[in-house]
């Protein structure tokens, strides 16, 4: 086993994470040791979830949990642990994080670390479980009052995105288109139809519609997506799950971009063009407080 975080400097960045879990101890985040034969390291062979925390409350920790053990299922990778055993564990880390306000729980699961490294699936290796806590920053006020810009590109990434894989190079590459566009977010476009931003579930809104792209393997699942299905049909906001057209982003009243830590963003300039007015719309404003309220906000 190789002690890889003790030396990294980015530790002195991360605190003041306090504890972590690896492997069924909760330890200092710098005590964690990974073999570089795990296959997380050698494959990005793994899972991931983000979830947040407001004042203390993970925000729909279950639906985290769900997606995390489908992903496992998917991928054939059991580490034993129940949905109540990750709760506890996220329950622990967010308690004892010593972070003072809003935090994220991050946890990893990789197939484990084999004796050598081979592409199929070793036999009779433990699963990684790994668990750490960070601050929250919520997206800027700005933001919510002015809207973001975008950029659209092609979606380069494989078929799988249902999946919440560590492999999140196509991912990363999308985000650096946007920065060096100097923008907020890449929307991803593949066959013609929109897929995600870089890191976010996309919505379009037209003539008071939502369409927001299908749940398949084409997009992840987003737990902030599923939110926003949900208060729509709470609140009688029209909106449908289908194939977007590229095409409907140029005639959109208004698109927004979703996730944990982006929540609900309009995008309001699209490759250098308005969007809509050009400013947050009226559906969008319609929506936001009405998450913010589910987010004790």
């Amino acid at each position: 086993m190789t002690g890889l975080f003790p030396t990294h400097p980015a530790l002195k960045k991360l605190k003041p994470m306090t504890i972590s879990y690896w492997n069924g101890r909760y330890l200092p985040l710098d005590e964690v040791h990974v073999s570089p034969l795990d296959r997380g390291f050698l494959f990005a062979d793994g899972l991931y979830e983000v979830t947040a925390a407001y004042n203390g409350r993970l925000f729909e920790p279950e639906a985290h949990i769900a997606r995390l053990q489908r992903g496992m299922a998917s991928l054939r990778i059991d580490t034993g642990l129940s949905a109540g055993d990750w709760l506890a564990i996220m329950e622990r880390l967010a308690a004892d994080s010593g972070i003072a306000g809003d935090l994220t729980v991050y946890l990893q699961v990789t197939r484990g670390a084999a004796a050598s490294r081979g592409h199929g699936f070793p036999a009779g290796v433990a699963p990684s479980v790994f668990g750490m806590t960070s601050p929250l920053k919520r997206p800027p006020a700005a933001w919510r009052e002015q809207g973001v810009a975008a950029i659209t590109i092609p979606d380069i990434r494989w078929l799988r995105c249902d999946l919440k894989s560590i492999a999140l190079l196509g991912s990363v590459l999308a985000q650096q288109a946007a920065t060096d566009a100097g923008v907020v977010d890449a929307i991803q476009l593949r066959d013609g139809v929109v897929t995600e931003g870089a890191a976010t579930n996309v919505f379009v809104v037209k003539d008071g519609a939502v369409a927001t792209p299908a749940n398949d393997s084409r997009i992840l699942e987003g737990i902030t997506r599923t939110v926003i299905l949900r208060l729509a049909a709470e609140h009688g906001l029209a909106l449908e799950e289908r194939d977007v057209a590229a095409a409907e982003l140029d005639a959109a009243d208004e698109i927004w971009i979703a996730s944990t830590t982006k929540e609900i963003t309009p995008v309001t300039r699209l490759n250098g063009k308005p969007v809509g007015t050009g400013a947050p719309g009226p559906v969008w404003r319609r929506l936001f407080p009405l998450f913010a309220e589910r987010l004790g906000r």
